[in-house]
C-alpha cells in the first residue's frame, strides 16, 4: 500500500522479445527470410514488430502497459500474430536465445540499416556470431536520479534473474556446458556485462558524454549492459534475460523484475538501501548463473557462503511479496521455478528441440 501523501512512480511496464526465424520443414535457421514477412508483421501489429541485427531475427515490443496482466495480453497477441504471419511462408519464430544446431555463415546477412552496419564494422568477427536473442524488460521511472539509484542496487539481483531465464545451452549442434551461452557470445561486444556504479545521474551523464563527444557511441543504445537507463524512454531496462520460450515464464520474469524495482524504490523512500557489494562478487554469481542456470549455487553475499538457488529464489519471492501484491502480479511472480528439457540422440534430439521451441513459442492460449 502506498504511503499517504507520497506519489509513487507509475511503475509502467514494457517488454521486448527477440525471436529467431526457422524453416518449418528443415528446422534450420532462415538466414534471409522474405522481406514481405517482416513488412506484414509490422503492418498487422501497428509497428510493434521491428527488424533486428540479423535478417534471421525479429523483435516484438509491447506498448507501455499499466499492469502485468495487460502486458501478458499484448505479448500473447504479438506472439500469435508473428506465428500466424510466418507460417504463411513456411517459417516459425522460436523464443530461444540460440538456435540449437544452426551454423553461422562467414557473412550472415544483417539487416539493411546503418546502425547494424556500424556494429558489423566495429565488432567484425564477433558480429558474425551474433545469432542470439534476448528479452528486455522496461520499468517506467520518470526520475533520472531514481533510475540510477535503482540500477545500482538491482545489479545485485542480475544473477538471480539470469538463472531463471537461461535458454541457450546449445551452439552449432553442441552442448556448450553453459546454460546461457548467449552471454558468452554477447561479451564480444564492447560495453557489456554488469553496469558501472554511479553516485548520481550527473556522473553517469559525464561518462556517457565522454564517449559521445569522441564519436565512440551516439547514445545509450550502444551500451549493452545487463541493466541500463534507456535513452529512448524514461525507463530502467533490464537486458540480462535469455529469451523465454514459454509465455508464462516471460511474464513471470517481467513481473519479478517489476516487483524488485518497486521493492528497491520502497527502500529508498524509507531512507534505506540494499547493501552494495563488490562488483567482482556479483560478477562471480553472474558467471555461475551463466554456467549452471537454476541448478546453480550462488554466493549469498550477506552470509558469505554458497547457497542453493532454490533457497535464494524463495527468499527473493519473500522480499518482493508485498510489492507483487501492490502491483497485482503475485500469481505471476510465484510462477518462478527452474525448468528441465530432454532430448533423444544428437541430430534427432536437436531437431526435436527446435520443434518443441516452435510449438511452445506459439502456444499462447486463447
Amino acid at each position: 500500500m502506498a504511503t499517504p501523501g507520497i506519489v509513487e512512480p507509475a511503475f509502467s511496464l514494457g517488454l521486448e522479445e527477440e525471436y529467431l526465424l526457422v524453416d518449418l520443414a528443415t528446422r534450420d535457421l532462415v538466414s534471409d527470410p522474405p522481406a514481405e514477412l517482416l513488412q506484414r508483421c509490422i503492418a498487422e501489429t501497428d509497428g510493434r514488430v521491428s527488424p533486428e541485427f540479423l535478417r534471421s531475427q525479429l523483435e516484438v515490443k509491447t506498448s507501455v502497459c499499466g499492469s502485468v496482466a495487460a502486458m501478458r495480453r499484448e505479448l500473447a497477441e504479438l506472439r500469435r500474430k508473428v506465428c500466424e504471419v510466418a507460417a504463411g511462408y513456411g517459417i516459425a519464430p522460436i523464443a530461444a536465445s540460440t538456435h540449437p544446431f544452426a551454423r553461422p555463415v562467414s557473412r550472415p546477412p544483417h539487416t539493411d540499416h546503418e546502425r547494424y552496419a556500424d556494429i558489423a564494422r566495429e565488432v567484425q568477427g564477433g558480429a558474425r556470431r551474433m545469432i542470439i536473442c534476448g528479452m528486455h524488460v522496461h520499468v517506467g521511472l520518470d526520475d533520472d536520479e531514481l533510475r540510477i539509484d535503482v540500477m545500482n542496487q538491482l545489479s545485485y539481483f542480475v544473477p538471480h534473474l539470469l538463472a531463471l531465464s537461461c535458454s541457450s545451452p546449445f551452439w552449432e549442434g553442441e552442448d556448450m556446458g553453459m546454460q546461457s551461452f548467449r552471454l558468452m557470445l554477447l561479451s564480444s561486444l564492447p560495453r557489456t556485462g554488469l553496469p558501472e556504479h554511479f553516485e548520481s545521474y550527473g556522473e553517469f551523464r559525464r561518462h556517457l558524454d565522454a564517449l559521445v563527444r569522441n564519436g565512440l557511441i551516439e547514445d545509450t543504445t550502444k551500451i549493452w549492459w545487463d541493466i541500463r537507463p534507456s535513452s529512448r524512454y524514461p525507463t530502467l531496462e533490464t537486458r540480462v534475460f535469455d529469451c523465454c520460450t514459454h509465455l508464462d515464464d516471460a511474464v513471470c520474469l517481467a513481473a519479478l523484475n517489476l516487483s524488485l524495482v518497486r521493492m528497491l524504490y520502497r527502500l529508498r523512500r524509507e531512507n534505506k538501501v540494499w547493501r552494495q557489494y563488490p562488483r567482482m562478487l556479483i560478477a562471480e554469481n553472474r558467471w555461475r548463473a551463466m554456467r549452471f542456470g537454476s541448478d546453480a549455487t550462488l554466493l549469498d553475499l550477506a552470509r558469505g557462503e554458497l547457497v542453493a538457488f532454490p533457497e535464494l529464489l524463495e527468499e527473493l519471492l519473500a522480499i518482493t511479496h508485498d510489492d507483487a501484491v501492490a502491483l497485482d502480479c503475485l500469481a505471476e511472480t510465484e510462477h518462478a521455478s527452474p525448468s528441465r528439457a530432454q532430448g533423444a540422440t544428437d541430430g534427432e534430439a536437436l531437431s526435436a528441440v527446435v520443434g518443441w521451441l516452435v510449438r511452445k513459442t506459439c502456444d499462447v492460449g486463447k
